[in-house]
């Protein structure tokens, strides 16, 4: 027969398995938390379409805009792994875009296809914007173009942001006034990796370029007509004078 004082210390570990935490024994090391989900400003894109990984960039570049004349929000990128990847269109659930695949698949406007989320799932918010500066990274060399979201024919300062923010999740808007609307308002001595950065290049002194903040003082973005994606400074004579403020989306 169980003895009244171990009968109690069984029942007292009985009720504490119900129960969604224990408290740990004397001594005993906390355990590390797992990463929370990240809480952003923005729609999130759950789910979009693959169809393609590709060793040039070109070969990427004509299989998109084939698939943009068929009216798909089509983008290309260059992923970790060296290969061009092409992306289209987004949906909230997986088998909304699988269904959607299946279709065009139908049709023979895609041939394989991959239904994927953008960028990592359950990210810490310094993963996310390490993937983030990452992800801009990748596209300096690319060439200017005003109002163009493709690497092939070059990006604008804003469709360079947004397309950096789509291929991790988040449903950027697409012209700077816009973004500059859509973020939480940051200092200019708080800034973090993957916020955006804002300025009034023009002659009224509205938002018109922004770029992304990757640490350091320092900044990606298009610069304009017959330049390329690259670094810049926020010290720099010319963007300090016009530095309209920065956003934060996550």
């Amino acid at each position: 027969m169980i003895g009244a004082h171990r009968y109690a210390v069984l029942l007292i570990l009985l009720l504490a398995g119900c129960r969604s935490s224990v408290p740990l024994p004397p001594g005993s090391p906390p355990s590390a938390p797992g990463p929370s989900p990240v809480v952003s400003s923005l729609p999130a894109i759950a789910f979009t379409i693959q169809v393609g990984a590709f060793s040039t960039t070109e070969r990427a570049a004509i299989y998109a805009d084939r698939l943009a004349a068929h009216g798909l929000d089509t983008y290309y990128f260059i992923d970790l792994d060296g290969l061009c990847k092409v992306r289209f269109d987004r949906f909230d659930t997986k088998s909304r875009a699988r269904a959607r695949a299946v279709e065009l698949q139908a049709r023979g406007i895609i041939d394989d296809f991959y239904v994927v989320r953008p960028g990592r799932t359950q990210r810490a918010r310094s993963h996310l914007q390490e993937d983030l500066v990452q992800t801009a990274h990748r596209f300096i060399g690319t060439p200017y173009r005003w109002g163009g979201t493709s690497a092939r024919y070059g990006f604008d300062c804003s469709g360079l942001t947004m397309t950096v923010y789509r291929l991790n999740g988040m449903e950027l808007p697409r012209n700077s006034r816009s973004q500059y609307q859509a973020g939480r308002p940051v200092s200019r001595s708080a800034l973090q990796p993957g916020d955006l950065v804002f300025f009034a290049t023009g002659s009224r002194s509205r938002v018109s370029h922004v770029g992304l903040y990757s640490g350091n003082g320092q900044f990606i973005h298009a610069p304009g007509r017959g330049k390329t994606i690259r670094m810049a400074s926020l010290s720099n004579g010319y963007f300090k004078s016009r530095y309209a403020g920065a956003r934060r989306y996550i």
